[in-house]
């Protein structure tokens, strides 16, 4: 007989930041019952044109389907909730979440037009489920968003600790703080393996509190006597509760911008926090106050093309505009890849004599992740047996491994997406076997193999252009000259002559062809594609994407 195993598989999340996507399973070989841990997205730069969100491919576990017990969710970042009203319909399982966190997936199952409630588990804090052998532990705390959960997951062989993300907040506004009792009593019992966020594991120190950022914040502004216009993550609802608290203190009205602000906004009034505020004013209603007497709070503090600050910054809002002299204050960090549009937008504020206040040059932004010694204590209090690190680059997870070492953790274990380890009842946590990992892009609003065939064809697009040439065959065998259009090709002064060159190539290939055979007719046009191609690329050096139509009449 075989003997029961505690299985832990990332399909997304490990060796990357961001898409995280994690599966556990229990039983016996063959005949495990499986749970996932989050199912987040990360977004797409400029080398998928066309595509904006990428997730795990979930093909493994969709196979498995009718052994999962649900989907259980640690917080409402789009990197770990993203996915699910995407994947789920193919799932069709229970979802388990606290309270803010449910409410943000029934709105995004609600875009769907998916009634999800039947199916949506909601959680009270620090409680516990039970789904087959796995007993989890909802444990609070702290991050960069409402209700961040570690989960303590007991199953008959042992205990692992899966953090999620997480930092060390002696202070953190809203909400409750890192639940270091309940931590210390699970550690007490034994932990054979920590699953652990390894995003800032390269930063010394600690994170530090949203408290002192507020603090900050208040400082600032009040040295202030334009406009001024915050931007921040949605999400960090601590965050937009101090500038709220800033625009009390200051005298100022406050205004929030953008679909995404509204969103958290009233879930998090919804879930019973931000009481006691002052009330937000419409856009349409701001601009008509005072410029020393209102606030805006806009999304967009990536520099994304459709955001609220960079219609903002362009001029092309609506209802919300900045002139010289005004303030801006960027209360957040850069998201490695965003550098290159973040930094032109922040050129432009600066070009149109718009103070910048960004965390290069003011203490505006605490991450919610933890540094060295935030990870020093959370080892302190549960003392695992081994430490898996996810929730980073590759680079960020070696280190990981050498600071678990360093600790002296008896085993720290390097891994990457697809990796089956087996957790219990070895001794020594190993990668057994390799599941089939990938990405999955959301294309338009449909899902696609990351080497699909649109992809590849719009990548070539995007390179090379696009040339269609349409053939006219008369019912004697004799073509018209041909239709030639292209777009995206370089022009130069001689374009004209690389299309006459292809309408000379045209006639001499129909030539040693016989026009009025249909059999022949795919090797014409496979000839007349490449040898276009050829004297476009002599010409221009682009190798197009070329189509060629054959009209009879």
């Amino acid at each position: 007989m075989s003997k029961e195993e505690l299985l832990f598989c990332p399909l997304g999340g490990s060796g990357e930041i961001g898409a995280n996507m994690n599966l556990y399973a229990y039983g016996k070989e063959n005949n495990h019952k499986w749970i996932i841990v989050d199912m987040g997205v990360s977004f797409a730069d400029d080398s998928i044109p066309g595509v904006d969100l990428i997730m795990p491919d979930p093909g493994f576990i969709i196979d498995k389907k009718d052994d999962l017990l649900g989907i259980v969710l640690t917080h409402a970042h789009e990197d770990h909730i993203g996915a699910v009203a995407h994947i789920w319909p193919k799932l069709k399982c229970k979802i388990y979440a606290t309270p803010f966190t449910a409410t943000l997936l029934i709105e995004k199952f609600k875009e769907k037009k998916i009634d999800i409630v039947s199916h949506l588990k909601i959680v009270a804090l620090n409680s516990k489920i039970k789904l087959g052998n796995f007993e989890i532990d909802f444990v609070t705390l702290t991050h960069s968003i409402l209700e961040p959960n570690g989960l303590c997951i007991k199953t008959p062989l042992g205990t692992i600790l899966h953090t999620g993300d997480w930092k060390i907040d002696p202070n953190p506004l809203i909400g409750g703080k890192i639940d270091e009792a309940k931590l210390k009593k699970i550690g007490d019992n034994g932990v054979s393996a920590m699953i652990c966020d390894s995003t800032n594991i390269f930063s010394p120190g600690r994170a530090g509190s949203e408290s002192d950022v507020r603090d900050s914040l208040l400082r600032i502004m009040e040295l202030k006597t334009n406009r001024l216009l915050v931007t921040s993550f949605a999400s960090n609802v601590a965050r937009m509760e101090s500038i709220f608290y800033c625009a009390k203190k200051t005298g100022r009205n406050i205004c929030l911008v953008g679909r995404s602000m509204q969103r958290i906004y009233k879930a998090a009034k919804k879930c019973g926090y931000l009481k006691g505020l002052i009330n937000p004013v419409e856009p349409r209603e701001a601009k008509k106050i005072e410029k020393n007497k209102i606030l805006y709070l806009a999304t967009g503090s990536q520099g994304e093309p459709m955001g609220a600050m960079t219609r903002i910054v362009n001029g092309v809002h609506p209802e919300v505009f900045l002139e010289s002299g005004d303030c801006v204050i960027f209360s957040s960090k850069i998201i490695p890849g965003n550098e290159k549009k973040l930094y032109q937008l922040q050129n432009l504020i600066v070009k149109n004599k718009i103070e910048i206040i960004t965390e290069e040059n003011a203490f505006v932004h605490v991450s919610g992740h933890p540094n060295r010694d935030d990870l020093k204590d959370m080892y302190k209090w549960v003392k695992p047996k081994c430490v898996i690190p996810v929730h980073g680059e590759h680079r960020h997870m070696v280190e990981h491994v050498s600071f678990a070492k360093e600790m002296q953790v008896p085993k720290a274990l390097l891994i990457e997406n697809g990796d089956i380890i087996k957790i219990l009842p070895n001794e020594n946590p190993a990668i057994i076997d390799k599941a089939p990992s990938g990405r999955v892009y959301l294309d338009g609003n449909v899902n696609v193999e990351s080497d699909s065939q649109s992809i590849k064809e719009r990548k070539n697009l995007s390179l090379n252009g696009y040339l269609e040439i349409t053939l006219i065959v008369s019912n004697n065998g004799k073509i018209k000259k041909p239709i030639i259009s292209f777009k995206g090709i370089p022009e130069n002064n001689e374009h004209e002559h690389f299309i006459f060159d292809i309408e000379d190539e045209i006639f001499n290939i129909c030539r040693t062809f016989s026009l009025d055979s249909k059999n022949q007719q795919n090797n014409l046009i496979e000839t007349i594609k490449q040898n276009c191609r050829r004297i476009v690329r002599e010409k221009t050096g682009k190798k197009p994407f070329t189509n060629i139509n054959i009209a009879r009449i």
